[in-house]
């Protein structure tokens, strides 16, 4: 077996290609992921609920330095004050981001899969019996060698 072939089926194994598409589509898209999540997702489902923003849902576990009349307007304001909070929405805002990538790495995983397989089945139709025109030509040649 040449270098070539065994490199060739080193990455066409699964593990590896699964490896290699979740690090480059993670990558690629979770800038705009995050975007997609946090701009255009979050704040028509945080308006529906009564006009939740979820990037500022968040429960606070200590008060810090001061604390404003009726908390804090925002988790930064928190954050800035020295406050431990537990960030619920940021949490959400994850949780959907995750979701979108790990659909997007399925498309393309499965794509690869219906590739590989095919590529496989002409693989085996090759190594099938010959065609009827193949034998045909078979027989021409033998006949011509007679």
């Amino acid at each position: 077996m040449s270098i070539k072939q065994e490199f060739r089926d080193f990455i066409m194994r699964g593990n590896v290609v699964d490896l290699a598409v979740g690090m480059v589509v993670g990558t690629a898209f979770s800038g705009i992921v995050k975007s997609l999540v946090d701009d255009v997702i979050m704040p028509p489902i945080g308006l529906l609920i009564g006009g939740v923003d979820f990037s500022n849902l968040f429960i606070t576990l200590k008060d810090g330095a001061s604390v404003p009349d009726g908390g804090y307007a925002s988790l930064a304001a928190a954050k800035a004050a020295g406050a431990v909070t537990l960030n619920i929405g940021l949490f959400i805002n994850s949780i959907i981001s995750f979701l979108i990538i790990a659909s997007a790495i399925f498309a393309v995983v499965k794509a690869l899969n219906t590739l590989k397989s095919k590529v496989e089945s002409h693989a085996d139709d090759a190594l099938a019996e010959p065609s009827e025109e193949v034998l045909l030509l078979r027989d021409i040649r033998d006949a011509l060698k007679k």
